[in-house]
């Protein structure tokens, strides 16, 4: 049995299809099963990552997870596991880990205490290292479809913008062939972008020019205080300017994984276009 959780997120979404259309049997988790809507057949569970009372009926009868963990309970969660029999976790993890301050840094120290607490287990651990989702892009919707311009502190930052299938498609590959178990991947786009090529490239897909603006780090900060905790916009801002105008690495792993170059963002841009043009 395999366990998806943060069931509701785009990457769990398609991994949960991959496996159910191979015929395994797929089990989705999430703090919010009634939210969610698997494939016919697939069944839902409970499970809170930062509720370790939830853990147990989860993991019942699973013996590889697939995991986007909290850092509070990582650590719970490895020892649950373990003791329900599991043998194999797919964690999805960040690139941002392999910085030289990570420990540091709020965002990455999140997702490095995971990867400590299942490293220090007995689970078999496969770790997948995505760089930035193109999905960051959806970030820009509203003010698109309203007409108004995209606010950008460094638009000449660059990214390694990474297809959230092209992500579910290396998990795919790692939780089911055996060759990828315990390996260190590190998910990249095929190619380093700007913001403002990001944005040159999605205004060709919808059809229209997509007005930019240039805001300084403070007015970012202020426009996105609602969604984005302080803390975690000043690591955001220190990236990207530490980014400004210089390609960051990019890796093959993906087509290692899946057998096919990593998608395009004009390729991500076409898939949700509808999002930055419909009312």
């Amino acid at each position: 049995m395999y366990l998806i959780t943060g069931g509701r997120g785009a990457v769990a979404t398609h991994l949960t299809t991959l496996l159910h259309r191979d015929g395994l049997p797929v089990r989705v988790g999430s703090a919010r099963p009634e939210d969610l809507t698997p494939p016919a057949g697939v069944g839902t569970v409970r499970l809170d990552l930062t509720d370790p009372t939830t853990f147990p009926g989860a993991l019942d009868g699973v013996t590889t997870v697939f995991l986007y963990a909290a850092p509070d309970h990582a650590s719970d969660f490895a020892a649950e596991a373990h003791r329900a029999g599991v043998t194999h976790v797919v964690l999805l993890s960040s690139s941002s880990v392999l910085g030289p301050d990570a420990a540091d840094d709020p965002l990455a120290k999140s997702h490095l205490d995971v990867e400590q607490a299942l490293l220090a287990s007995p689970l078999a651990t496969t770790i997948l290292r995505p760089g930035s989702f193109a999905s960051n892009a959806g970030a820009w919707a509203w003010p698109v479809k309203a007409g108004q311009p995209v606010s950008l502190p460094y638009p000449h930052a660059h990214n390694d913008a990474i297809h959230e299938r092209d992500v579910a498609e290396a998990a795919h590959a790692a939780a089911t062939d055996p060759r990828h178990r315990g390996g260190r991947f590190t998910l990249t786009g095929p190619a380093s972008v700007t913001f403002a090529e990001q944005i040159e490239q999605l205004a060709a897909v919808i059809g229209r020019p997509i007005p930019v603006r240039h805001a300084s780090r403070e007015e970012w900060k202020q426009e996105m205080a609602d969604h984005i905790p302080a803390a975690y916009a000043d690591t955001l801002l220190d990236w990207w300017e530490s980014h400004d105008g210089k390609p960051v690495p990019l890796t093959t792993a993906v087509e290692h994984l899946t057998g096919h170059p990593a998608r395009p963002f004009t390729t991500w841009a076409t898939d949700h276009a509808t999002e930055f043009t419909a009312s």
